[in-house]
């Protein structure tokens, strides 16, 4: 299966330090609102403190601590003794409150693995925290604070995605754990994909100052508004290079919704269709006067896509007005939709604009599946299998159109292991037959062998043979 791209490159860190692959924006711009620059010296004197007492009350420290179990010295243990020793972690990191009653948003890495989470107020109260939904593919996760007897400070949420390049924001956070710090900057770019952050990520790009302990924090506009939480930077030293990535606030409102509706996962919906960026080449072949879009390469039978009408080869220029330029950036586009909802996909077809409307639809399959069926003989026997469904490798961060069948588990006494296979290895074929379920796996292992076998296992096909 494709390894997610949510997968960081080692010298990228979610903490706010890091280095993310090149990556794209999507050209286009939100919805154009008047702006006016300062007039005079008087105004570029203006102070941003209105809009910090207005925002900063409502952005809070977080302390996330887990007990990790750690082997003690080997030479220890040579001697039989070394018993496993408990070592505390503790990350630091920031959080904003968006309603009154104690639910905060900070990054799910903030809080990741903790046992027990403190949150520190502005004016200093702390609350204990747990816990309501954690989200690992927008790293963004909802916070309930406990013990809370009176209105909190709040900041409001903004999704409406007014914001433009060169926009004056605020960052409100905790940076290195020194206590609450405001930076200021501008936002460098709109839609950025293809980070390493996310494959279902579009960030804002802002110059603010962002550093480790930031994340979780507010990226506030002049209305102090939050539209965005930051989550990463790009740096080669570890410390602010001027390029943050803020999760943008329509994705925001997406995970706290689907929190406080009492969901135990964010179910995001799909349009059915995977494609490839248009490049120069491309561009020239379509007769496109530039490289713009996203050239469909597969509809899913009877998905959202194909039930539109679109098809093959129709290139995807925008979704509800929104340029599209990439796979990431459809996903996100349709990903901070609820299930159900009609969104309008223009798309050029032998060189003529159109506009479509789907409804885009939760992926079909079950995206948690039962226990699956143990193969009782042959080459895979101690293997435990399911076949893989689009909501199933969409959780599993692979290809929703991938077809298989996915090894859940696998006995230690069975054949299965000792021929080296592993949990999540994808069956894809047996001796040239294509896999589906786990009646294909018996069919086609029964007998004697050798059997030839193609296997996707983390994103590269295996192909061997069993005697």
């Amino acid at each position: 299966m494709k390894t997610r791209s949510i997968v960081l490159a080692a010298a990228f860190a979610l903490s706010a330090c890091g280095n993310p692959s090149n990556s794209k924006a999507q050209e286009g711009e939100f919805a154009q609102p008047t702006r006016t620059a300062p007039a005079d010296a008087a105004g570029m004197k203006s102070s941003f403190a209105p809009v910090v007492r207005s925002a900063a009350p409502a952005v809070v420290n977080i302390s996330a601590r887990s007990v990790q179990r750690v082997q003690a010295d080997p030479f220890f243990q040579f001697f039989g003794g070394g018993i496993p020793q408990a070592r505390v972690a503790e990350s630091v990191g920031s959080g904003v409150i968006v309603r009154s009653d104690g639910i905060v948003v900070t990054n799910n890495h903030v809080i990741d693995g903790a046992q027990q989470i403190k949150v520190v107020l502005n004016d200093r109260r702390e609350f204990p925290a747990t816990v309501i939904l954690a989200d690992e593919r927008s790293d963004i996760a909802v916070l309930r604070l406990e013990n809370v007897s009176d209105r909190l400070p709040v900041l409001a949420i903004d999704d409406q995605e007014e914001q433009q390049v060169g926009d004056l924001v605020l960052a409100i956070g905790n940076p290195f754990g020194v206590g609450q710090t405001v930076t200021n900057g501008i936002i460098s770019a709109l839609n950025r994909t293809e980070t390493g952050i996310s494959d279902s990520g579009s960030f804002i790009q802002t110059d603010a100052a962002i550093n480790p302990g930031n994340s979780g924090g507010a990226l506030v506009d002049m209305d102090g508004d939050l539209i965005g939480i930051n989550t990463a930077i790009f740096s080669r030293s570890g410390s602010s290079a001027g390029v943050g990535f803020a999760v943008p606030a329509a994705m925001v409102k997406r995970v706290v919704d689907s929190a406080l509706g009492g969901a135990t996962a964010v179910v995001r919906p799909w349009l059915g269709v995977k494609g490839d960026t248009v490049t120069g080449d491309i561009a020239g072949s379509l007769g496109l006067s530039r490289p713009q879009g996203l050239v469909v390469t597969d509809a899913y039978a009877n998905g959202p896509a194909a039930r539109a009408g679109i098809r093959q080869g129709d290139v995807i220029t925008a979704v509800d007005g929104q340029e599209i330029n990439d796979q990431n950036g459809l996903n996100y586009r349709v990903g901070s939709r609820n299930p159900n909802d009609q969104v309008q996909v223009s798309i050029l077809r032998d060189g003529r604009a159109q506009t479509v409307t789907a409804r885009v639809q939760t992926l079909p399959g079950d995206a948690d599946p039962k226990q699956g069926v143990t193969i009782q003989s042959g080459p895979f026997a101690g293997a435990e299998v399911v076949a893989l469904s689009p909501a199933l490798a969409d959780r599993l961060g692979g290809d929703p159109f991938a077809t298989g069948v996915i090894v859940t588990g696998v006995s230690g006494r069975g054949y299965a292991a000792r021929a080296g296979f592993r949990q999540n290895d994808l069956i894809v074929s047996i001796n040239g037959r294509a896999i589906g379920s786990a009646r294909d796996v018996e069919a086609a292992s029964s007998g004697r062998g050798p059997w030839e076998v193609v296997v996707n296992r983390g994103g590269r096909q295996i192909r061997g043979v069993l005697r």
